[in-house]
């Protein structure tokens, strides 16, 4: 009697948080118009989130370079007046009661607000930007709807957008009569600028995910006393030069990364000088080198205490090379994910797009 109402109690509670977690991913209200008058512009839906986040910091800078572009286009929030104010930005922002989309117009929406697409109005061109590609499907039930949910029957769907190859690999196979396009991640060289070695004992990670993993991993390592004479820290809530500024002191960066759309911590890290082990969270693969870092097999916690173990004796042993694997990481990243890069996509996705508005 005591576990079945124990039981029903913990799904009523699970009931209650999954509908207050759809509630938060509705799209707000915005107008709409059938007038075709002016020069089509592009609205990036952002979540009114104050604290730091990887994809709504993407989202601002799509923003600022279609701009630079002479395309017009704004970060468009629920709240009037919001912005983000961790990162440094003079990004045009719009809430979404004062914007009025017509038809020549594109609305990108981030997948996290798949449970609401729904509910956007036909008017303007539709597209999603999916950064996290392993996370399409949350929240949208496989009984109650239809083949190619969430995406497939949107009115003016248009295109998905991915930040990574693997991301891109996924979606085109779940939806392929929906076009799906590469935009490259950018890792700002000037804000994760690499730092000097030798480096002090300084272990850090960012804390947002695997928690029970990370807890598991760090038991062990102090168990095997791994982590004596070593300082640890676990980035959260900092901005985005704080963190740099963390990356460039420590040593060795664990990477926590979880079917990851791109995995940011890690690269950013890399671009730091920080030597990183851990996981690539698969779409990390593609910059997960190992001749220049430690990629650990998905879930392998005693592969990934062992690598730890293993970076921390060659920081006492051979710190010339971890140093130099750690370099060489530095500027693959940093040649690699540039806003030349990111620039050269959005161009090619856009003018197109616009053109045919």
């Amino acid at each position: 009697m005591i576990n079945r109402l124990a039981g029903q109690a913990k799904g009523l509670v699970q009931s209650r948080l999954t509908a207050a977690e759809i509630n938060r991913r509705q799209v707000p209200a915005f107008r709409t118009t059938d007038a075709r008058a002016g020069t089509p512009t592009v609205y990036y839906l952002a979540p009114d989130n104050p604290q730091p986040s990887g994809g709504v910091r993407v989202i601002y800078r799509h923003v600022d370079l279609l701009n630079d572009l002479g395309i017009p286009a704004y970060v468009m929030h629920k709240d009037p007046g919001f912005r983000c104010t961790w990162f440094a930005n003079r990004t045009p922002v719009v809430a979404a009661a004062n914007a009025t989309l017509g038809p020549a117009d594109v609305l990108v929406v981030p997948e996290w607000y798949g449970p609401g697409l729904a509910a956007i109005p036909a008017g303007p061109r539709l597209v999603v930007f999916n950064q996290r590609a392993y996370d399409t499907f949350d929240h949208i039930p496989y009984a109650d709807t239809r083949p190619g949910a969430p995406y497939a029957d949107l009115p003016g769907m248009t295109a998905l957008l991915a930040v990574s190859h693997d991301n891109v690999e996924l979606l085109s196979h779940a939806f392929p009569d929906i076009p799906v396009r590469l935009t490259r991640n950018v890792v700002d060289p000037d804000v994760f600028a690499a730092g000097g070695w030798p480096r002090r004992r300084h272990i850090a990670y960012v804390g947002h995910r695997r928690a029970d993993e990370r807890d598991q991993l760090l038991h062990i390592l102090r168990s095997r006393r791994v982590l004596d004479g070593w300082e640890v820290t676990r980035i959260a809530g900092r901005t985005e030069e704080q963190t740099a500024e963390i990356m460039r002191d420590c040593a060795i960066f664990l990477s926590f990364s979880d079917r990851e759309g791109f995995g940011m911590p890690p690269a950013e890290a890399m671009s730091c000088g920080a030597y990183v082990v851990g996981y690539p969270g698969l779409a990390g693969r593609e910059f997960f080198d190992p001749a220049h870092c430690a990629p650990v097999p998905d879930g392998d916690l005693l592969a990934f205490a062992r690598a730890v173990e293993q970076a921390c004796a060659s920081w006492a042993g051979e710190p010339e090379t971890l140093a130099s694997r750690a370099g060489a990481a530095s500027a693959a990243i940093r040649d690699r994910y540039t806003v030349t890069g990111l620039r050269e996509d959005l161009t090619a996705f856009y003018r197109p797009l616009l053109a045919t508005g």
